[in-house]
Formats: C-alpha cells, sequence, structure tokens
C-alpha cells in the first residue's frame, strides 16, 4: 500500500512539473510573439515621425526610394491605405507622393529624381505592383497600374541592353548599364515576378534570363544538368565569382524562390550555407542581408524558416533603439539612414503577419 501511495506520488509530481513547464514554454511562446508585436509597433510609430507635409518619408535622401520602402513596411504588418488610423494616412501621403509627375520620368524611371538610380526604381516598383488594387480611390488605382507598368518596361528594356555573357540578365546601376550585379538585380526580380502576378505584361523571357543570372552568380560552377559542384554554397555580388557573403546568398535564395524555383540543388545548398553562416550584427550590410534572410528561409518552411525566424528575432530585439528605430552597425547603412534601416527591421520581422504576396509561400 505505501509503494502504491509513493507511485502515485511520483506519477502525480511528474504531471504537475510537465504541466507547468508546458505552461512556461506557453507563457514564452506569448511572450516572443507579443515582444515582436511591440517592437513592430514602435519602428512603425517611428516611421510615421520621419514623414514630411509632402508625403515623403525620408531622414537622410533618396525620397522616392525610402518612402516606397517605408510603405511597404507599413503594409507587410498589416496597414493598408484606406486605413482610418495614422498609418493609413501615412500610406495614402505617401503613395501620393510617390504618383506625382515629377517622381517618374518619361521613360518610366523612379531612380533618376532622388538619385537612388536602379536600386531605388526596383524597390518603388516592388512597392506599387504590391499596392496594386490598395488605393484609396479607382483614380489612384489606375494611376498605380499606368506607372507599375511603364516602371516594369523600362526594367524589361533595361536587362536587354547589350552585356557579356557573364552579366546577361542581369541590372546595374543605371538602365543602360553594360554590366550586372546581384544586389540591384533581385530588386528586380522581385518587381517583376509581382507585377506579373498583378496580371501586369512580364515577357517570360525576361523572368527566364533573370534567373539564368541568378544561377551564373552562385559560387560553385553549375552543369547542364542545374547541380553545382559543390552542393553547399553561396551566392556572390557579381556571376562567375566564387566568393559568397552572407547578404548575397541571402538575396539569391530569396530571388531563385520569388521566380518559381523551389527545390533546385542550388536553393537547398544555398539554404545549408546560410545555417552554417548565420547572420552577426557586425556583418557588412546586416540589415539588408537578415532581410532577405528572413523572407528567404521563410520561403523554405518548417524548421529552416523557425530557426531564421529565432535569429532574426534575438538580434533585431536587442538592437531597437529607444525612440523604436534601427540603426545599422556599419557605416555605409547608418549613411542610408533611420528610415531605411528600421524599414528593414520591420520587414524582416513580419514573416510572422505574411500579409503581402510577394513574401508569401
Amino acid at each position: 500500500m505505501v509503494r502504491c501511495v509513493a507511485l502515485f506520488l511520483s506519477a502525480y509530481c511528474l504531471l504537475f512539473l510537465f504541466l507547468k513547464t508546458s505552461d512556461a514554454q506557453s507563457v514564452s511562446s506569448r511572450t516572443t510573439r507579443d515582444e515582436v508585436d511591440n517592437a513592430v509597433e514602435q519602428g512603425v510609430s517611428f516611421l510615421l515621425t520621419q514623414q514630411k507635409k509632402s508625403g515623403v518619408i525620408v531622414d537622410r535622401g533618396h525620397d522616392n526610394a525610402m518612402t516606397a520602402i517605408a510603405i511597404m513596411a507599413l503594409a507587410s504588418v498589416g496597414h493598408q491605405p484606406v486605413d482610418p488610423t495614422p498609418e493609413g494616412e501615412a500610406m495614402r501621403g505617401g503613395l501620393r507622393f510617390i504618383l506625382n509627375s515629377d517622381r517618374q520620368d518619361k521613360s518610366g524611371y523612379f531612380g533618376a529624381s532622388d538619385g537612388s538610380r536602379m536600386y531605388g526604381h526596383g524597390i518603388v516598383t516592388l512597392m506599387l505592383t504590391e499596392m496594386l488594387g490598395m488605393g484609396v480611390d479607382e483614380s489612384m488605382d489606375t494611376l498605380m497600374h499606368d506607372r507599375c507598368q511603364q516602371a516594369i518596361d523600362l526594367i524589361v528594356r533595361s536587362q536587354k541592353v547589350k552585356k557579356p555573357p557573364y552579366a546577361k540578365g542581369g541590372w546595374r546601376y543605371t538602365p543602360d548599364a553594360a554590366d550586372s550585379d546581384l544586389s540591384i538585380s533581385v530588386w528586380q526580380v522581385m518587381a517583376l515576378r509581382s507585377a506579373k502576378n498583378d496580371g501586369l505584361e512580364v515577357p517570360s523571357s525576361t523572368i527566364d534570363d533573370a534567373i539564368e543570372y541568378l544561377v551564373r552568380s552562385f559560387t560553385s560552377p553549375v552543369g547542364v544538368n542545374r547541380k553545382p559542384r559543390v552542393r553547399k554554397n553561396g551566392f556572390s555580388y557579381e556571376a562567375n565569382n566564387d566568393n559568397p557573403t552572407f547578404a548575397m546568398t541571402a538575396a539569391g535564395l530569396l530571388a531563385m524562390q520569388v521566380c518559381g524555383v523551389y527545390d533546385s540543388e542550388i536553393v537547398v545548398g544555398a539554404t545549408e550555407w546560410l545555417l552554417d553562416h548565420p547572420p552577426k550584427w557586425e556583418d557588412r550590410f546586416v540589415l539588408y542581408g537578415i532581410y532577405y534572410y528572413s523572407q528567404g528561409m521563410h520561403q523554405r518552411g518548417g524548421k529552416e524558416a523557425e530557426h531564421a525566424e529565432n535569429v532574426v528575432k534575438k538580434i533585431l530585439l536587442e538592437k531597437q533603439q529607444s525612440d523604436g528605430s534601427w540603426i545599422s552597425s556599419g557605416g555605409e547603412e547608418q549613411n542610408a539612414g533611420k528610415v531605411y534601416c528600421t524599414s528593414l527591421a520591420i520587414l524582416s520581422l513580419s514573416v510572422k503577419y505574411h500579409y503581402l504576396p510577394i513574401y508569401q509561400r
């Protein structure tokens, strides 16, 4: 009898400990979610403080690009231009600024008026394609559609500029550039893919050529069977290079999947490389890289996505400043300003919300 009572008490104690542990894990999970929500809310509030009367959201220049990336950050966590809220009002003002006739030139280019070049052009075009159908009225939606198609047409024309074989299919700093790099090309690729999802006119050959450029940017030679010589590898800033970096590997991973390439040896290999080379706050272009890493690994799903989400949370929640903003560890990103850094941080944390179509699996 004594033995039975002892066994019963032992079992009860184990059950109690199990329930307590489960409760603690549940509370911890809720705390993590709440921390992210709070961080995002503070970041959004900071962005709103940076908006000027003209509607531009900027602190360091490149008005078109910064306003566009801030609007994307707001949209990525569930805000819409039609919302009767400060966030909705900020998005409406930002869109009206971008849609002003002096922001896009006659060729369809957004990168000249603010000096952001093809970087800014890709960012603005992506933002507009993601916001199509979300305007405050029919006239704004029509204007967005027209501006988008002009911007997409410029991207298509720019890719066709005569380039050496290794650079074919990519983009560089200006529409008439005769070379390419991965960093600028990824923004154009995402804009093209988003536009195609919207039903805008995007030649399939343009995306096919872009995929070929991405493949050449993988740092292990790829055979005719599409298998790299060394699978676990990364992406480089320029094609036919053997120097993978964290930011470019994360960018390449996201771009390939956005183009519909999910299960290739290159995608698997880049994922494995990133698992071995996680982001560190001291990395060059760390926030730019974390943005691609967060979204690219989210596309992968499963344990890889969960692992990346936890890594990103740990880094970003610790680095948010008291005013709700983020500023990078590196001078190059610091020079871009807090609007840029904060928008990238919000976009990186937004995987838990998955509102923007381009980032959905």
